[in-house]
């Protein structure tokens, strides 16, 4: 690498990205009436898309498969070779075979068309050779031919495989659009992804509870209340009437304001003392929306009620983080 100057690296790495910048760009010429034809098909299917590929071809296919997956599109991943050894068996005549080859002329994928026809699935062919013995047994294809590669020999899939993978993210968008497939959507099949979390993960889910989440009558001392803090690792407790409804919190803050104030703290009741009427959020809220009360508030902690006005929990910042909400 010594013998290479920095600039001359540099714009290596910068003709590769401009060609395949063109290749992509030159894509949006190739979105007519055929493209029309293959979203119609696969928007209408009423089984899986199976994507099959090899090769460069089939590691794009992966992504693709993927991509629709996630995106409200069932799909599974079909190795080519592999299908004429036993795995024909998981395509049925509902579905519809997606089958990325830019040549269209690759062996195994020729050998796998007339078994596909047989089964009587439909086929669109992502590829960029619209002459080749693939374009002539299918239903639709989508073109994606490019001008050049960027392997300066001309030979490795460079462009043609980017093109292919835009192309594919295209039409991975174009069907969720069609399918009015919403952020909630997503969240459910995403559900341990950031997103997830936070459109799906509710307080009730993280929040401290039972042993975890003292509750204290509104006579009780504060001395006692303090034992009850302390055993449950807490940092406040709810503070209820009677009838179990919650009329206030007492927390650090509020043993630091009035031990100064109240020389028996210890032996005063702890509705003395607590804060009254405090900031709350439901067992059943996000617990993102959750985030923004204790944000917004600039507090630590808070409890957490039921329908009824009852604490059943208590909810820190400490367990959004944990959860993986901040």
């Amino acid at each position: 690498m010594d013998r290479f100057k920095p600039k001359e690296i540099i714009n290596w790495a910068k003709e590769v990205l401009s060609i395949e910048a063109e290749g992509i760009a030159s894509l949006e010429d190739s979105l007519d009436e055929n493209f029309l034809n293959a979203i119609r098909i696969l928007s209408t299917c009423k089984g899986k898309i199976v994507v099959t590929g090899m090769g460069k071809a089939g590691i794009i296919g992966q992504k693709f498969s993927a991509t629709l997956s996630s995106t409200g599109t069932s799909s599974f991943w079909l190795h080519a070779a592999e299908a004429v050894h036993g795995d024909l068996g998981r395509i049925e005549e509902k579905d519809v075979v997606v089958v990325l080859s830019y040549s269209g002329e690759t062996e195994e994928i020729k050998n796998l068309i007339p078994f596909i026809r047989q089964i009587g699935a439909k086929i669109i062919a992502i590829t960029g050779n619209l002459r080749s013995s693939l374009s002539r047994y299918v239903d639709g294809f989508i073109n994606v031919k490019i001008d050049k590669e960027a392997c300066p020999l001309g030979l490795a899939p460079t462009t043609s495989t980017t093109a292919m993978l835009a192309a594919c993210d295209a039409v991975s968008v174009v069907l969720q659009k069609i399918k009015g497939f919403k952020e909630k959507d997503f969240a459910f099949f995403h559900p341990r992804g950031s997103l997830g979390r936070k459109l799906l993960l509710k307080v009730k889910d993280i929040m401290r509870k039972k042993r975890f989440n003292p509750i204290v009558g509104q006579d009780m001392l504060v001395k006692d209340v303090l034992v009850k803090i302390t055993s449950a690792h807490a940092g406040a407790a709810s503070v209820v009437d009677p009838s179990r409804k919650l009329v206030g919190i007492f927390t650090d803050g509020d043993l630091r304001r009035n031990l100064e104030r109240y020389p028996n703290l210890l032996r005063k009741k702890v509705k003395d003392v607590m804060t009254k009427g405090p900031v709350v959020v439901k067992d059943d809220d996000l617990a993102s929306q959750a985030l923004k009360v204790l944000e917004g508030k600039k507090i630590d902690e808070v409890p957490v009620v039921d329908k009824n006005y009852c604490p059943v929990g208590m909810l820190d910042v400490q367990d959004l983080i944990a959860a993986g909400i901040l």
